[in-house]
């Protein structure tokens, strides 16, 4: 990651961000973990994950991301039957252009048959007549970029769908697609220790340094929505210069994991996931923490040894 200093750091960010006309909460919540394990088949406890859902509402959640290759087809249901009918404040994003395997691993889908078919997927389990944001997830097959965003306007323009957004994208396709639409969102791997995209070597085209994207974001004033803000649970091993930020905090490693990219950028709207009702109230405490400009500067140094 490259450094910061103290003019490029936002120790004191905005607490709200617009997407496409909604103006939500910096923290929302991902809906990856609700399914079983390794994102696959139902939950062991349906009725807590229903309460997970239900109790992010409750603390001031705003956004949610789901899809209905989650599971597949178990986060959206349990969305569906935690909060139909849904808060008029409340934003549900899905994504399609993937699909799950049978060995529980993930693969493309973005043929714009299946991108349709997808969409419907996600209409029906959220009980909706009209997605309000759906990410494009670029992986690779042998459908161009373009004709895969070409489908997704298509289908705004019937009505299926309010507002396109980008995820596992470089800045290359973010510009080719703002040359078509707007694009109200961008969805990549991002988080303390880094990343250069999920399943980067299946992208369509080279993924670059994630501060790359997440830099044009800031400056063409696009939301940034990191996945895997936590880094898929590794702040529970020690980190150096996080663990010392959270001990001066009071707080967890994670909760100050959370607070930096909240620092990190005006535009960022991390969306952590959890199927613990402990871990999501954990999460939200971190919106309060403030974190000074050495303080972000001292975790990304750290994250680039």
């Amino acid at each position: 990651m490259r450094a910061m200093d103290s003019q490029t750091a936002f120790a004191h960010p905005p607490s709200t961000l617009d997407l496409g006309g909604h103006e939500v909460r910096r923290l929302g919540y991902g809906a990856m973990r609700l399914p079983g394990k390794d994102v696959w088949g139902p939950p062991e406890d349906p009725e807590t994950a229903r309460k997970v859902v239900r109790r992010a509402v409750e603390l001031g959640v705003q956004f949610i991301d789901t899809s209905w290759y989650y599971g597949p087809h178990v986060s959206n249901p349990i969305i569906a039957e935690a909060l139909y009918p849904y808060p008029a404040d409340l934003v549900i994003a899905t994504k399609l252009g993937g699909r799950r395997t049978l060995d529980k691993g993930w693969a493309a889908f973005n043929r714009p048959e299946e991108l349709r078919q997808g969409c419907e997927h996600d209409l029906r389990e959220l009980r909706m007549e009209t997605l309000e944001l759906v990410h494009l997830r670029c992986l690779a097959n042998e459908v161009p970029f373009l004709e895969c965003l070409d489908a997704l306007i298509q289908l705004r323009a019937e009505g299926k769908l309010r507002h396109i957004g980008l995820s596992n994208v470089n800045v290359a396709q973010i510009k080719a697609a703002l040359e078509r639409t707007p694009v109200v969102t961008v969805q990549n791997l991002y988080n303390v220790s880094g990343g250069t995209g999920f399943l980067a070597k299946a992208t369509h085209a080279e993924v670059e340094a994630p501060e790359e994207v997440l830099d044009f974001c800031t400056a063409k004033g696009i939301p940034f929505l990191p996945f895997f803000p936590l880094g898929m649970g590794t702040y529970g091993r020690p980190h150096g210069a996080l663990d010392a930020v959270a001990a001066r905090h009071g707080a967890t490693p994670a909760q100050i994991a959370l607070a930096w990219l909240l620092a990190r950028s005006p535009v960022m709207l991390p969306i952590p996931g959890t199927a613990s009702l402990a871990h999501l109230e954990e999460n939200w405490a971190a919106r309060a923490i403030r974190l000074t400009a050495g303080e972000v500067a001292d975790i990304a140094r750290e994250a680039r040894t």
